[in-house]
């Protein structure tokens, strides 16, 4: 290994020093910060929020201060339904209420995954793996269908947000305390020779002891309640006694099984038009496995535009610190001339980018809108969930390369597929690890 030499950095330093050039971008920069010096304007004149396709979706959701992007867009694809259907204002579908569910589900996800690999040293990356971060906020479209599958879902009104789902840093902090602890627990007894009878019976009351970390931290999820609204036209509406399933059924109404993920990973190991899975990649156990297509750009982005232009929103993930504004939401490869303002060349492929760790998904919205030239999308309008105070009213205009270098996956309608398409994800997908970077959780 070779070390720095002190003349070396002299040299650096004195270099520096007499640049002019280099010393104006330093004042600036020191001053008013790297982000605010390299913003360029041109990508705001470039991204005019106007669309020739634009779905009404109301007004934009907030997720506060959590990780929940996942299952405020699903339920927000779902809440663009039900507006139009039911004349509705301002209308949400509780997202504590999923949350809560998620929760509990993936514990008992972290539990088995545990007792799975107990005979496996804790060395073992599988076993890091699940050790570093036992659960999170985040999530993939398949894991919220499981949840929607087995728990229905509520409105807004009979489990309003808590102040632990708008804000959940502590209750990570103390769920992940215990199921690490429980890990420790359940691996010794795994070492013991206990029976799986035991086992399963201690796992047990460590659920029981999570489901009331969960009610006293989030509320307790109601099994039945009344649905009561005024429509759009203040006519009054009351239908009592629903359960989750049935609110679900009657007010949503949507085939999960007729959606499938679609995604976009150009790396050599992952071929286009296959199917792929995540090992220990899930929340429900027995639930839906997570799976996806992996196709072409030029492919994904026609699956999105014929969803859009049948008026049905879609669900999407990406990599949404990358290139953006987040105060006036312009996600656009030009949005920072980096490359300029420190001379240095920061460009990488985006099968580059997946390989090395520099970008993978981290964030899911929804797809709203998209501008049309001759055929061709220029921008798509996006459906945040942050509140109406960032882009506008909530809504980021996204550019047509932006989507190009850093979407990852959107969730479309099997019919919108070819047939070849669909055999191809209906085959045995392939098994990628669980720390590969389509396993990342937005």
């Amino acid at each position: 290994m070779s070390a720095i030499k002190r003349e070396l950095t002299a040299k650096f330093a004195a270099t520096f020093k007499e640049n002019n050039k280099q010393t104006a971008l330093q004042r600036g920069v020191v001053k008013n910060g790297i982000s605010a010096s390299a913003e360029n304007m041109v990508a705001h004149v470039n991204n005019v929020p106007v669309f020739s396709v634009d779905l009404a979706t109301g007004k934009v959701a907030n997720q506060m201060q959590s990780g929940r992007c996942w299952m405020f867009a699903a339920l927000n694809t779902f809440r663009h339904k039900m507006l139009n259907v039911f004349n509705l204002k301002d209308f949400e579908l509780s997202q504590n209420y999923t949350f809560f569910w998620d929760k509990y589900e993936k514990a008992n996800y972290f539990y088995e995954n545990i007792l799975a690999t107990a005979t496996e040293d804790l060395t073992s990356r599988k076993v890091a793996f699940l050790l570093q971060t036992p659960q999170q906020d985040g999530g993939q479209w398949d894991m919220i269908v499981s949840i929607f599958e087995k728990y229905g879902v509520v409105p807004k009104t009979a489990m309003p947000e808590s102040s632990n789902s708008s804000n959940s840093r502590d209750l990570n902090n103390y769920l992940n305390k215990k199921l690490r602890k429980d890990a420790v627990t359940l691996r010794n007894l795994v070492a013991s020779g206990k029976s799986t009878s035991e086992i399963q019976s201690e796992k047990e009351n460590m659920l029981e002891e999570v489901y009331n970390f969960l009610a006293i931290s989030l509320g307790t999820p109601p099994e039945t309640f009344d649905f009561e609204y005024r429509d759009e036209e203040k006519n009054y509406h009351l239908d009592q006694n629903l359960t989750p399933q049935s609110f679900y059924e009657k007010y949503v109404g949507i085939n999960l099984n007729d959606y499938v993920s679609i995604i976009n990973a150009p790396t050599t190991d992952k071929p286009y038009n296959q199917s792929y899975t995540v090992e220990m990649l899930g929340n429900v156990v027995a639930g839906k496995e997570v799976k996806y297509l992996n196709v072409d750009m030029d492919t994904f982005k026609k699956l999105a535009i014929a969803q859009l232009e049948q008026g049905e929103s879609v669900w999407f993930g990406c990599d949404v610190g990358q290139s953006s504004t987040r105060d006036s939401g312009i996600m656009a490869l030009d949005a920072y001339d980096m490359n300029d303002l420190f001379d240095i060349d920061f460009t990488m492929t985006k099968a580059e980018r997946l390989d090395y760790g520099e970008s993978l998904m981290t964030h899911a919205m929804v797809l709203t809108g998209v501008d049309l030239v001759d055929g061709k999308s220029t921008k798509w309008k996006v459906e945040n969930s942050w509140g109406e105070k960032v882009g506008t009213k909530g809504f980021f205009v996204m550019s047509d390369e932006w989507m190009d270098e850093y979407t990852y996956q959107i969730v479309v309608r099997k019919d919108l597929l070819t047939p070849e398409q669909l055999a191809a994800y209906e085959k045995a997908p392939t098994v990628l690890a669980p720390w590969d970077p389509m396993g990342a959780l937005a």
